[in-house]
Formats: C-alpha cells, structure tokens, sequence
C-alpha cells in the first residue's frame, strides 16, 4: 500500500475536528489519499454525531461546516474518490478479530436486508432522485409480510456479513457487520445486458472472501432458511462450516456404500432413502433427548427435546452420523443435521443442518441462536446509525454509503470497547427504567461524549461549577438539539 504524506485537514475544519477522530481512525489511513482522508475524517465523525438523518449535509452542519462552499467535496469522498471499500472491510473484519475473538472459531451471520425507498415516495420525487436509483427492486419484506399476508417492498437489498462477538459489557454476542454487498434486482442487470446474481450467488462470493482474509480461523457462518440451498452448501462447506434450518420434507438418504473397483459407470452420489423428518417427528418410537439451552430467542433459557443420536439411521439400522440431502439436477450435500421440539408445545419443531458432520447438537444449536444479534442490529442501524435516511443519487455513491453506516455501527462498538473510553460505559437508567446492562445507544453516546468533549472544552479551567463553551461549539449544539428530529 502507498505511504502518502501527513493528513492535511482543511483549514476550516480544524477547530471543529476533535484530535481523538484521527487516533481511532488511524488503522484506515492507508486506504486513502490526504486529500480525501482529511474529508473522510469530518464525515466520520459528523455522521456518529448527528443525530436523524445521516445526510452528508447534516454531518457537515453538526460540524459547524454549514458555510463551507466547498462540500460538494465531501460528496465526492462517496461518489468519486478512488478507494476501496472491500480492503476497507478487510481491516474492519482484522480489528474485530483482534479485539474480540483472538483466538478460537469465528462465528459469523449472514442475511439480507432492504433499505426501503416507499414507492409513493418515488413517484413523487422521481424527476428528482427516485429514478435515478437504478438498482432497487420490489421485494417481499419479510418483517411486514406474514405466512398468510404478502407484502411488496420497493427498495435496495443488501447481504450483509456479521460477525458474531462476545462484548465485556453483555451478556448476548453482538452482531458486528464488516462486509456489506448491493444484490441489485433482476431488472436492474438485464437494462445493463448483465449475468444477474441470485441472493445465494452474492453469498457464496462473500464466504469465499471471508476464507481468504482469515485463512488460518476456523470459521462457523449462521444463515436463515433463505440460504438453505444445496449450491451454497455444497460450494462452502470445504471452507467453513455452515449452519442454516432444514426443511422437514427435505430428500435425505444415507451415505452411497463402497464403490466396487469392477462396477462401470459414474459413482453413485447417495445410498437408500431414508424417512423424511416430518415423519421422524411423527413416529412414536423415536428416543428424544433433553437439552437445556442457556440462551434461546428472546434471552431466555428453553428446554428442548432433541433426536437422541442427532443422525440418520439407514436401512439396515446401522448409525453413520452422516446423511445427504440431494435433489435432482443439484449436487449432493453431506450433512449433520439436527431435530428438535419443544416439550411444551410452545414452539413449533424445527430442524437445523451443519455441514461440520463433527459438530455435537448442542454446539450446532447454540451458534445458530447468535445470529439473532443479526435482526437486533439491523434495527439498531437503522435507530441509531441513519440507515434508510441517506440520500445519494449515483451508482457508486449509493453502493458505498449504507456499508459505510453499517460499518460505522462496528466502528462505535470498537471504540466504545477501548480502554481509554471503556470505563464510562454505563447503561442509562432512571427511577422508573432499570437497565441491566448498556447496549448499543450506549455505546455510541459515551462515542458521541468524547468527541463532544475532546479538546472543544480545554479552555475551561478544572474543578470548576460553570463551563466556557465557545460560541461556535454552543451553536453546533443547540442546532443539534433543535433538529434533532
């Protein structure tokens, strides 16, 4: 990587830039050059501090740069500068690595989202900007949408790459995204005469990146049902192990038996059939197991009964511990799967595959259940870091802007699990809300102190009752404030 020479801040900007910016961004130097890191640095921190909309313009206002006549600059960091995003997310994903999981198997999650664009919205304002959003689709929102109620989403769909970390101030992992990825719709690439990309293409595509940046990790990745395809397994399952739900009408068989050396033709890809897991479920004479899980959906603990071996018995009631799951036309996918209900009654019977034919029940089940820090952070992104509220009308700009907030979401974890700002990490509570532990709003307020008060209050002696704010900085907050909504 070229060394380029000391970042010059622009001399508007320097009052107004706190020096602790520059020391936590410091591991991205390289990736840019001083002309756009100086810009990089003021967007950084006027998106952690702004709250509402993370506009380019509202960062340049909560950093007191509203009459810089200069911002179309600030657009081109997004729209034009040359750097990349992927070597970006390549140190992201290093410094999570480094500060949270050392050593030991690295748990990832792996889903989709849809930065939503109302079509209303569109129409309205399709002179404007909404035409010039290319790439987004109609698609089903799973959050709004139900098993009997469809509803259509217009909007851009990201694959965003987690990775599931244990953080000291939390009892659950946090879901930390590092690689995020624009899966453009089918229309979108045909107008282009592209190869259009299924969501499992991008996902393979981003497995296999991830194998390359950590080549000597162990590295466990947790879907939903939606990645449960036998390409993707198949593709990934010599690179990482890859746990996903199961369908329990899924084709299973045993493993194929010993090839004879004198047998002509191919060799045969899968054994006998064996029952369907629906049918296991049903059948009165299956042995269950019970497991008790410490941490389940919603943070509780659950009980649950599993199959007592946790694999496929074939023909000849002999256990192999391995079954395949094949369909016609599709390569065969060795795995391990597992089925589970709930004594109770309270939850309905699932089943979850593993590619890892090693991997005891109980370890399968518990990696599967961290991916729900996924859907939290999702929503926290989209609460606290400004996603859906950024507004870039080209290509590059709009591919580049929603995994730069959803990395900044990493960003503020990390820096909040510094020690230099880690001891003021307190849970905000009141007489009437007692808070167990912090959580992300938090964090990016004790983030948001420190810039604040990074060197803006220096000229205020210690040990005192009052405060010298200076005009200029009592601006920036009280605008803060007034259009805080």
């Amino acid at each position: 990587m070229t060394q380029h020479r000391a970042p010059s801040i622009p001399s508007d900007a320097v009052p107004i830039l706190p020096p602790i910016v520059a020391q936590l961004m410091a591991p991205f130097r390289n990736f840019f050059t001083a002309p756009v890191w100086s810009h990089v640095l003021v967007l950084i921190a006027g998106a952690t501090l702004a709250p509402g909309k993370r506009t380019v313009c509202s960062a340049l206002r909560v950093m007191g740069l509203g009459a810089n006549r200069d911002f179309a600059l600030y657009h081109h960091v997004l729209s034009r500068a040359s750097w990349s995003a992927r070597a970006v997310a390549r140190k992201l994903l290093a410094l999570i690595v480094d500060r949270f999981v050392p050593d030991g198997p690295v748990v990832m999650g792996l889903d989709d989202t849809i930065e939503r664009r109302l079509l209303a919205a569109i129409r309205q304002a399709s002179r404007r900007w909404g035409a010039r959003i290319a790439a987004r689709g109609i698609y089903r929102d799973p959050v709004r949408s139900s098993e009997g109620h469809f509803v259509k989403a217009s909007g851009l769909r990201w694959l965003a790459l987690m990775a599931l970390v244990p953080v000291p101030w939390a009892k659950r992992r946090w879901a930390l995204p590092f690689l995020t990825v624009l899966a453009p719709s089918k229309r979108y690439n045909t107008s282009l005469g592209r190869r259009h990309k299924t969501l499992t293409d991008w996902a393979r595509q981003a497995i296999l990146q991830v194998r390359r940046w950590l080549p000597d990790r162990n590295i466990i990745v947790t879907a939903d049902s939606s990645f449960a395809a036998l390409e993707l397994i198949e593709t990934v399952r010599r690179h990482v192990t890859f746990i996903t739900r199961l369908r329990l009408d899924a084709a299973l068989y045993a493993p194929p038996s010993e090839r004879n050396p004198n047998r002509r033709g191919r060799p045969a890809k899968r054994g006998v059939r064996v029952p369907k897991l629906s049918q296991v479920l049903e059948d009165e004479a299956t042995m269950w197991t019970k497991l008790s899980m410490p941490y389940w959906y919603g943070g509780e603990r659950c009980v649950l009964e599993i199959r007592r071996d946790a694999c496929l018995i074939a023909a000849s009631k002999s256990a192999t511990g391995t079954s395949v799951w094949y369909s016609s036309g599709l390569p065969p996918a060795h795995i391990r799967w597992v089925l589970v209900r709930d004594p109770d009654g309270r939850r309905e019977p699932q089943a979850f595959l593993c590619t890892g034919l090693d991997a005891a029940p109980e370890d399968i089940l518990g990696w599967f259940v961290q991916r729900w820090s996924v859907e939290t952070t999702f929503q926290e992104c989209r609460r606290h870091v400004g996603i859906e509220t950024q507004r870039q009308w080209s290509s590059l700009a709009i591919a580049r802007t929603t995994p730069v907030l959803f990395g900044l979401f990493s960003l503020i974890t990390l820096w909040a699990a510094d020690p230099n700002l880690a001891a003021g990490l307190r849970p905000r509570t009141a007489v009437w809300y007692a808070k167990a532990e912090p959580s992300f709003s938090d964090a990016i307020a004790l983030v948001r102190r420190h810039f604040w008060a990074a060197a803006n209050l220096s000229a205020s002696r210690s040990g005192r009752d009052t405060v010298e704010i200076p005009t200029a900085l009592l601006e920036r907050l009280t605008g803060a404030l007034c259009y805080a909504a």
